[in-house]
């Protein structure tokens, strides 16, 4: 199946002094770790918002699957709010896929912004209503940290740039710890998320849609074991059959043991090594280590791996003017 046939809609612009909307749709969060990432927002130029019930717990969520759902469903009606990001990820976040007003959410595009669990939304959005998502830095996880954010590609994502290369170091001979695995070009619609969400999704009424995709995934603690078993799954699926060019994250601490005697590289490359499309690893978007790149899910892009390096090329503006 391929992507969603509703038109593309692109979602207004984030520009400074604008009210960013803080949601939590999946795991409870903590005040300390919420006030610090609202705190960074603020001193990056924007006006954090949320409502206290986001403190809420039920079990390990935060909240009811309703309050999640009513919360976020909010936030795009609210007129003064131009983005939404999430506080963090952890797990709840298919609770919402049947109680979410989809058609509130497209009558009110904007900027939606997380990763992790979060996946389960930014590919539902995509496919279901057309809107393009963003997969990159949550506020309790990655805005409350020096360092958490790569502002370059955060503001080439959220301001319209158009035509701009998503690793900031890609050409410049520094050790960016991206490296490619296959060699190749390719262009297509930039998708993707945390492997496990992607995975999870099969068999369901929102299972994802790769064909066609320069397909993004990364996780993080998961063994090389249960990554292999997680990409076959995916091959044995389908899913993988229409991709134009894989793109793998920093895969933190996916390791079994120190002294394993394989990299994860080598595990990848017995699954996809021979589907000849060109494949990247090492692009810190998601469950990173720092500088957490933002990436646009449902726009062009061109991926090219040539001589060890890696070139990621957003090919197309993912917001429009204000």
């Amino acid at each position: 199946m391929s992507l969603s046939t509703s038109p593309l809609v692109k979602p207004p612009s984030l520009q400074p002094g604008d009210v960013v909307g803080v949601v939590a749709p999946a795991s409870n969060v903590q005040r300390p770790d919420l006030e610090a990432g609202c705190e960074g927002l603020h001193r990056a130029g924007y006006r954090p918002f949320y409502f206290d019930t986001i403190l809420e717990k039920d079990l390990y969520f935060a909240g009811t699957a309703e309050r999640r759902a009513r919360e976020l469903e909010e936030m795009f009606k609210r007129e003064e709010v131009r983005a939404i990001v999430c506080a963090r990820g952890g797990y709840g976040a298919n609770y919402l896929l049947q109680e979410l007003d989809l058609e509130k959410i497209r009558a009110h595009p904007k900027i939606f912004v997380g990763y992790s669990d979060l996946t389960t939304l930014l590919t539902y959005f995509l496919d279901a209503a057309g809107l393009v998502t963003f997969h990159g830095p949550m506020v309790a996880k990655d805005w409350g940290h020096e360092g958490g954010v790569e502002p370059l590609s955060w503001q080439a994502a959220l301001s319209g740039a158009a035509n701009w290369e998503a690793l900031p170091d890609a050409g410049s001979g520094q050790d960016s710890g991206v490296k490619g695995l296959v060699e190749g070009a390719a262009e297509g619609i930039l998708y993707g998320g945390c492997l496990s969400i992607l995975v999870a999704s099969l068999g369901t009424p929102y299972e994802i849609r790769t064909a066609g995709t320069i397909l993004f995934v990364e996780d993080v603690a998961a063994k090389p074991y249960q990554v292999d078993r997680m990409l076959m799954q995916l091959k044995l699926a389908g899913k993988l059959d229409g991709v134009r060019g894989l793109v793998f994250g920093e895969m933190r601490d996916c390791v079994q043991n120190a002294n394993q005697g394989y990299r994860l590289e080598d595990v990848i490359l017995r699954i996809v090594g021979d589907l000849g499309v060109p494949v990247a690893y090492g692009v810190p978007s998601g469950h990173v280590s720092g500088g957490n790149i933002t990436l646009p899910i449902g726009v062009r892009a061109g991926l090219r791996v040539r001589d060890g390096r890696v070139s990621l090329k957003l090919l197309e503006a993912a917001v429009t003017s204000r």
